[in-house]
């Protein structure tokens, strides 16, 4: 193998039921809930195994519902087979899951910091969002730049080289929706979310989540976690209490997060977490490299199998 990242998903890769198979087969994910329930003070384990899903997609539950099981896949994982990244990333929140794999973070001071993230995000209301699918190049630009007569829109999410997610003034954001569709981009699908995230809507969010996050502990990474605001390798752990607060207004640049991966010789990926959203965008972005997914006992067993092989040489 030449080098291997470990993925982590956000919010959307959500369902009703994820990680409960891990918790009945592996001790070390069950370990992960559990402290999870502990530490946040409420039962993430009925949250994620039972829903209902309206209670799920609540971002104050959807966020430490989606790093408990994504860590919680990630340990059941490390227990079958010892295995180290090279680099570590995580799209939006998922980011937190890489600091905890990078040992940026404990357990307990992760699960922390992605209720606070997700209190604050969830308080803060209006705006919207809309993925923008296959839209010609420079597109984009272009009605961002007339929408923005109408109010404020900007990139949430370069997810991958087809698909961008726009962020801002509701108005605004379906405006740019329209003059997309007329400029040629095949799909404009308006996101159920509860606000503009990663725009300058969750400013005062990040200024806040900045207090917060100057009291965290948290150490130099092991390995570098490519970043969300920038698409660079972050190892300092005052570069990460200075990106963490921004990356809430921030674009995610994810696409350039997978392509810096592969010009560092990544050829494998590894999605931990529910859902198989970033591997679908990684046929986008790096069609060439090698994707597993870790979302149950099944596909940790089918991955730890193929690694195994990999690693064999076979």
């Amino acid at each position: 193998m030449k080098k291997v990242a470990f993925l982590f998903p956000g919010q959307g890769s959500q369902s009703v039921g994820m990680g409960k198979d891990l918790y009945d087969n592996f001790e070390a994910a069950k370990s992960v809930f559990d402290t999870a329930d502990k530490t946040l003070n409420k039962s993430i384990t009925t949250i994620c195994f039972e829903g209902p899903e309206d209670e799920l997609k609540l971002t104050v539950n959807t966020q430490p519902s989606i790093v408990t099981t994504s860590i919680a896949a990630l340990e059941a994982f490390k227990s079958e087979l010892n295995i180290t990244p090279d680099y570590t990333a995580g799209h939006s929140l998922g980011e937190y899951c890489a600091m905890y794999t990078a040992g940026v973070m404990s357990l307990e001071t992760t699960l922390k910091a992605i209720q606070k993230r997700a209190d604050l995000m969830g308080q803060t209301k209006g705006g919207s969002m809309a993925a923008i699918l296959n839209a010609p190049e420079g597109a984009v630009e272009e009605a961002l730049k007339e929408a923005s007569e109408t109010g404020y829109v900007d990139v949430a999410n370069y997810n991958s080289p087809v698909q961008v997610v726009i962020t801002g003034d509701s108005a605004a954001v379906q405006k740019a929706g329209e003059l997309l569709l007329e400029k040629g981009a095949r799909r404009v699908v308006p996101l159920a979310v509860s606000g503009a995230f990663h725009s300058k809507f969750m400013e005062n969010a990040g200024s806040e989540f900045a207090g917060f996050v100057s009291d965290l502990s948290l150490n130099d990474a092991k390995m570098p976690v490519i970043t969300n605001v920038d698409a660079e390798m972050t190892t300092s752990s005052e570069d990460f209490r200075a990106k963490m607060p921004k990356q809430i207004s921030s674009s995610v640049h994810w696409t350039q997060t997978i392509q810096k991966m592969v010009s560092e010789g990544v050829d494998t990926f590894i999605e931990i977490g529910p859902g198989k959203v970033l591997a679908g965008l990684n046929k986008k972005i790096a069609p060439e490299a090698s994707v597993y997914n870790i979302y149950d006992k099944a596909s940790l067993e089918a991955a730890v199998n193929a690694l195994k092989e990999q690693m064999a040489g076979v």
